[in-house]
């Protein structure tokens, strides 16, 4: 028996939480407009893996691990903020680069190092760690079951693939990825300073 309420209720906090750009979102458009749109699809993928890993870890009760252990929480939230300082860092220092040159963590091209890039982003992002503790988690039942689950574990799925994908496709778009070429230099750092904005603000939230 499916829970349609929880599912619903899952959807839409979701939903309001995957829109909000972070660093998922930086990550997807930079590597769109930057690379081949299978690479970044494959950063996609890496980041739909990890909220599928997360949204399971929220229904099962991390939310409840994390206020046993709340020493836990800060250490996942200074490491992650760490990563993505050293990414935005990365970018920056690439715009040095020449135009279609590519960023460091771009020029080791390939479908594997794109999808790893996704995980690391996602698994270190601090945002989709602390909406997935205390936002999703509280939008679940205490107990699901088995049908609920597999409902809410595919919503999750379908809404991340579908609003990353959407992002990787529309900004992949050979027009796009040409005037990313010619401002090269100002994006990368842009989206780097962004990346590293957002990592800082997590470490002293």
């Amino acid at each position: 028996m499916i829970d349609s309420s929880a599912v619903a209720a899952v959807f839409s906090v979701y939903v309001a939480g995957v829109v909000i750009p972070g660093p998922n979102f930086v990550a997807v458009a930079h590597k769109a407009a930057s690379g081949n749109r299978s690479e970044s699809l494959a950063l996609v993928a890496g980041i739909v893996t990890v909220s599928l890993f997360w949204a399971s870890c929220a229904i099962l009760g991390i939310g409840i691990v994390f206020a046993v252990f709340p020493w836990l929480a800060t250490v996942v939230k200074i490491a992650g903020a760490g990563y993505l300082v050293w990414f935005g860092l990365r970018l920056i220092l690439s715009s040095r680069t020449v135009a279609g040159a590519g960023a460091p963590a771009d020029r080791q091209g390939g479908l594997s190092p794109a999808y790893l890039q996704g995980v690391a982003t996602n698994i270190s992002n601090p945002k989709s760690i602390a909406f997935f503790a205390a936002v999703f988690s509280s939008a679940t039942p205490a107990h699901v079951s088995a049908g609920t689950f597999s409902a809410m574990f595919a919503t999750v799925g379908v809404v991340a693939a579908g609003w990353y994908g959407f992002v990787a496709l529309a900004l992949s778009h050979p027009a796009i990825s040409s005037a990313y070429r010619r401002a090269k230099k100002w994006v990368d750092r842009v989206c780097g300073s962004l990346i590293i904005a957002l990592g800082v603000r997590q470490m002293i939230r």
